[in-house]
């Protein structure tokens, strides 16, 4: 449990900038990973020695640190795994977060000193099984994301002594808890070691199915738009119109997938579910403003997965990234009404520019002017490029996001 008796709200932090931006719009703690054997081989992650560095600017935020170690290991993984159990006894995390029973009892041997979490690649659907990993040491586990509402319910009844996690936003696997084969074999890079290339993005062919037994029968016609279809694509999760579900059947952790989104998405969607939890606790709930506020994050439609049994249930049509992008982060103040920027989206001084601040505050930048970082004055920046803005605004401090005012 977090503030107030709340869940614990779990940001992923695919690297400094990330980390810094999920802790400034309210994360209780971070995943992060960085040994190459944590399922995200993309995300730049932190070393064991950046680690307590981490740690630290985390406490600080009165947030902890959770470290992945959660691959389907391979044979020759097991001496890079105990090299990297040994040097992660020595550091300050809150926790290991861990999906192979081998890697489990290679880390209760080498680093006992440090919690253990079952990662939802486990595939745990039922309380016999978390029974299990709970005689082996594990003292938090992340649900299956194939279980309904009520069947995590069951669960929690026959478990009230186990912390339980679930993910309540993000990408979801069209296989099994992401035991996906799809990527190893199209592109010999393995979903399962970190390295997926997401081909159930991809769009295909249409095609027709026929079965063996019935053949000249047409079994099922994969249609969609006019070439080819994403038959094989899941929405992404949005869970928070039910988040006082989690709260009342006492769920310790609730979890946002994204170690390698942007921290764009990062801010916007910690800041979302924050807040509703907050709410929650202060007896209001704003739905509406949640799911408005969510859009502009949104890279695919949201839905409830599998959380609402026999229904659909919500379905958000993810916004245009055109209509209100994030403009800029704040990178430090470099002297009173000076702040060093990156662009993130090409905007201009006489664009209508809004803070996203946390708690879903979002005050109006107001006059401000933009500087190459020699100094220069101009009109307008562009993507990826460093300056420095001028503005006086008291709502502005290093980590926060900048966007395109919202429309209605």
């Amino acid at each position: 449990m977090s503030r107030g008796g709340l869940p614990e709200l779990l940001a992923p932090a695919g690297d400094w900038e990330r980390l810094r931006t999920a802790l400034v719009y309210g994360a209780d703690a971070v995943y992060l990973g960085g040994s190459g054997l944590d399922l995200r081989a993309q995300s730049k992650g932190f070393s064991p020695g950046e680690l307590p560095a981490a740690v630290a600017f985390a406490a600080r935020h009165s947030a902890k640190v959770y470290f992945c170690l959660n691959i389907l290991a391979r044979q020759h993984h097991l001496s890079q795994i105990e090299a990297t159990l040994e040097q992660l006894a020595a550091t300050p995390i809150h926790g290991l977060i861990v999906a192979d029973p081998g890697v489990i009892a290679l880390a209760r041997r080498l680093a006992p000193g440090i919690p253990l979490h079952l990662s939802t690649q486990a595939n745990t659907s039922n309380a016999a099984s978390i029974a299990f990993w709970r005689d082996c040491g594990v003292q938090r586990v992340n649900l299956a994301r194939e279980l309904s509402g009520p069947e995590m319910r069951r669960i929690r009844r026959e478990v009230p002594d186990m912390e339980l996690e679930s993910f309540v936003h993000g990408a979801q696997c069209m296989a099994i808890s992401g035991r996906c084969l799809l990527s190893d074999h199209l592109n010999g890079r393995s979903a399962n070691l970190g390295a997926c290339t997401h081909p159930c993005r991809f769009g295909y062919r249409r095609h027709i199915l026929e079965e063996g037994v019935r053949q000249g029968q047409p079994c099922w016609e994969i249609e969609q738009d006019r070439d080819f279809t994403h038959i094989l694509a899941a929405e992404d999760l949005c869970l928070v119109p039910y988040l006082a579900w989690f709260v009342h059947q006492g769920w310790q952790s609730l979890k946002i997938e994204g170690r390698i989104k942007t921290c764009s998405y990062v801010g916007q969607v910690v800041d979302v579910y924050r807040t509703a939890l907050d709410d929650i606790a202060a007896r209001r709930f704003r739905r509406d403003t949640y799911l408005r506020e969510l859009e502009p994050s949104a890279t695919r439609n949201l839905g409830t997965g599998f959380f609402l049994p026999h229904a659909r249930g919500l379905t958000l049509r993810a916004a245009p990234s055109y209509r209100t992008p994030i403009v800029a982060r704040i990178e430090r103040e470099l002297a009173p009404g000076t702040w060093e920027i990156s662009a993130r989206h090409r905007f201009a001084v006489t664009d209508d520019i809004e803070i996203v601040a946390p708690g879903l505050q979002r005050p109006c930048l107001g006059s401000f002017g933009l500087e190459k970082e020699d100094g220069n004055r101009i009109e307008t920046i562009h993507s990826g490029v460093r300056g420095r803005l001028r503005s006086d605004n008291p709502a502005l401090r290093p980590d926060l996001l900048l966007r395109a005012r919202l429309q209605a």
